[in-house]
């Protein structure tokens, strides 16, 4: 069920919900298919018989239907794979997050000036609790061998940490992983809280020529043994780009490094193309 905080302009909606607040915010019918979520968000007080927004959805809307910039996150880990992200608008900005098994996900306004903290914050980025590396640690190996060794990861979930990093080591070592690196990258899976790739895209121009500008950084989370930025496979990553051949590569970094690439994904002024404005919401 769609629900809101008035104190602090957060909206929980599930995707049906906001596909159909964009409708009725462009003036477009809503389809029967999606008649039981218009229905739910009446029912919570976000629209009106006749297909009004609330007042309070507004802000949000504005943003949704028409942001400048789309940063997405997608973040993996032992619960799963969920979906982050922030709309920077020309006024507001909306993050929103997901929660593992939850249908629905949290819209919330952010301060502009704080769009960098907010996507260091859905990455569970710290910058205390943790040493900081006496040198950039490469750790190399293959994207089969490591596809191998997350399988013996979600296989062996639950046991000891003993037997999870047997269970991942012996994988690596079947699928050709066996030099030093491989020690170090078992222990790497085994305390990995998250993989994740974050993406901005805006409309953008190169080499004259309009279209859709892309920057994406990828990194790993592992918890006690510090943070990994993903170098192999390369990005833009496109479908079907890396096989089980493929190198991958992870150098181990500071958080203010992590902290200096996600300030770098986000376009300045100069490198946007603005859209011809919508309706009004």
């Amino acid at each position: 069920m769609p629900s809101f905080d008035v104190t602090r302009s957060r909206f929980r909606l599930s995707d049906d919900d906001v596909l159909v607040l964009a409708r009725l915010a462009t003036g477009r019918p809503v389809p029967a298919s999606m008649a039981p979520a218009a229905a739910r968000l009446r029912d919570c007080g976000l629209t009106n018989d006749a297909g009004e927004l609330s007042a309070l959805l507004l802000p949000l809307m504005r943003t949704l239907v028409q942001p400048s910039v789309i940063v997405s996150l997608e973040a993996g880990g032992r619960q799963g794979t969920l979906h982050h992200g922030l709309l920077i608008g020309d006024d507001h900005v909306v993050c929103h997050e997901t929660w593992p098994g939850q249908e629905e996900a949290e819209y919330r306004l952010v301060e502009p000036r704080t769009v960098v903290w907010t996507l260091a914050d859905l990455v569970g980025l710290r910058q205390s609790g943790g040493a900081e590396p006496d040198e950039e640690e490469v750790v190399e190996t293959t994207v089969g061998a490591l596809e191998a060794g997350l399988a013996a990861l979600e296989k062996a979930a639950g046991t000891p940490g003993t037997e999870e990093r047997t269970a991942v080591s012996a994988a690596l070592g079947a699928a050709g992983a066996t030099d030093a690196g491989a020690a170090r990258l078992a222990e790497l899976i085994v305390e990995l809280r998250a993989n994740w790739r974050m993406t901005a895209a805006w409309q953008g121009r190169e080499g004259g020529v309009r279209g859709v500008a892309a920057r994406t950084v990828a990194a790993w989370d592992c918890g006690p043994l510090g943070s990994w930025l993903r170098e192999l496979p390369a990005e833009p990553m496109t479908e079907g780009g890396a096989d089980a051949g493929s190198p991958f590569r992870l150098r181990r970094v500071a958080p203010k490094r992590i902290w200096q690439e996600l300030t770098s994904l986000l376009p300045d002024a100069s490198e946007l193309v603005r859209e011809p404005a919508p309706p009004q919401v």
